[in-house]
Order: C-alpha cells, then sequence, then structure tokens
C-alpha cells in the first residue's frame, strides 16, 4: 500500500522545487510529515550537465531534505504546453495515488517560461483530480485541500512566509548537490547559476525572513485568502 503524503511538491526540472522551499520540505519531514518531490522534465536542455549527472544530483538532493518519494517524468524539456493534457493526467495520477493534503507549484509568474507553463498545468490538475468521471477508474478521486506557490527566480511579496532559520544551510547543502548547475566546472559555459546564484538565493531568503522577524524564510502565494486559526500562534 502507498503511504500518502503529507506535501507534494511539482516542479519543471530538477532543482526548481529545491530551490523554492527546499528549507520547508526538510522543516515538515522533521516535524514527522511525509513529503514528495515531481519533476515533469529531466532538463535535458539545460547548458551545463547530463540528465544522468542531474538525475544523481537531484537524488543526493532528496536525500539530504528528508523527501520520503521522488517522482519522475519524462515530458520533453520547454515542451510542457505541447503536452500539456498528458502532464495533467500523470499528475492527476500522482495525486490520486499518493493523496497529498497540499500540492506545492512554482510561481505562475516566474521568468522562466517552463515555471509558468508547469504552474498552469499543476492548478489544472488539482482541480481535475476531484472530479469523479475525470480519469474514471484511474484510482478514486482526490483533492487537496490546498495548492501553494513557491518562488524559483527573483524575489515576489509573498503572501505568508515559512520560517526555515534552522534549515537554511541544510537547503544549501542540498543546492550543493547539483553541482553541474550550481558550481563552476572545467569546459562548461558561465550562466547565471553557477555565476553567485547560491549566494544571491540565500540573501532573498534573508531579505524574506526580515519581512517577517526571522532570521531565514520561504515566501509564498495562494489564490485564495489563507487562514489563520490561532493570530497569537503559529
Amino acid at each position: 500500500m502507498v503511504d500518502q503524503l503529507d506535501i507534494l511538491a511539482i516542479g519543471a526540472h530538477p532543482d526548481d522545487v529545491e530551490i523554492g522551499m527546499g528549507g520547508t520540505l526538510l522543516k515538515y519531514a522533521h516535524l514527522g510529515y511525509k513529503t514528495g518531490i515531481l519533476n515533469l522534465t529531466k532538463a535535458e536542455l539545460s547548458s551545463n550537465g547530463t540528465v544522468e549527472i542531474r538525475q544523481e544530483e537531484a537524488e543526493q538532493a532528496a536525500s539530504v531534505l528528508h523527501v520520503k518519494t521522488r517522482i519522475q517524468y519524462e515530458f520533453p524539456d520547454r515542451e510542457l504546453l505541447e503536452h500539456r493534457q498528458a502532464c495533467i493526467r500523470a499528475i492527476v495520477h500522482e495525486i490520486r495515488k499518493y493523496r497529498p493534503k497540499i500540492v506545492f507549484a512554482p510561481n505562475k509568474t516566474d521568468r522562466h517560461p517552463d515555471h509558468g507553463h508547469c504552474s498552469t498545468i499543476v492548478k489544472e490538475a488539482v482541480f481535475s483530480a476531484g472530479i469523479k468521471k475525470y480519469m474514471e477508474g484511474e484510482n478514486s478521486p482526490f483533492r487537496p485541500s490546498e495548492l501553494f506557490y513557491y518562488q524559483i527566480n527573483g524575489i515576489m511579496r509573498p503572501q505568508f512566509v515559512i520560517d526555515i532559520s534552522n534549515y537554511i544551510d541544510k537547503k544549501m547543502e542540498a543546492l550543493a548537490c547539483f553541482k553541474s548547475q550550481f558550481q563552476p566546472q572545467e569546459g562548461e559555459i558561465a550562466t547565471p547559476l553557477n555565476t553567485g546564484y547560491l549566494e544571491q538565493l540565500r540573501g532573498r531568503e534573508k531579505v524574506i525572513g526580515k519581512e517577517v522577524g526571522v532570521e531565514y524564510g520561504e515566501g509564498f502565494l495562494s489564490d485564495k485568502p489563507v487562514v489563520i486559526h490561532n493570530v497569537l500562534g503559529e
């Protein structure tokens, strides 16, 4: 029997989720919750590294973040819209299989088109997963209680922030597993990712944390207002 996940974080490429919410995944894993990562592509069009190397790096990073389940699809990089319905069906399959309480997707306004396309596809999949006659016979219908959006590139004004002060170092350790992307390698080309990106990312999480009075934070968006059940507690 498949264990239910509490959190399923979905990205277009290996390292998307780790950049956007690696600290949050680790925090909730340490709190005893079951977390999972789903990547739609193997990022075969990346400027540096190979698919095989990226997969090894992703497995190492998932181990650092104590991720319970890592799901890897092989939809063509930069062609998510061309495979939109197949992507939706794949995500619906995984949602119904793992029945996560919360799903996370990239921020829809991210500068990378794949991230925005992934965001839209995930939103459709979360909705469709709860429709009884959609993919009828493919496990029972299930709709997560929440869909939230994490940020990859840039800095946004979040609707809510999760304190990752105790987990920032481990988040950076997980990202350092992606040596092909974030560390200059001999014979590879310079990109925004291997020219100070991780230092900038750590700085961003510090700025976000400062906004809410903690040392480091990860910011998120929602399509609807976020309920606070106790304004005097977390």
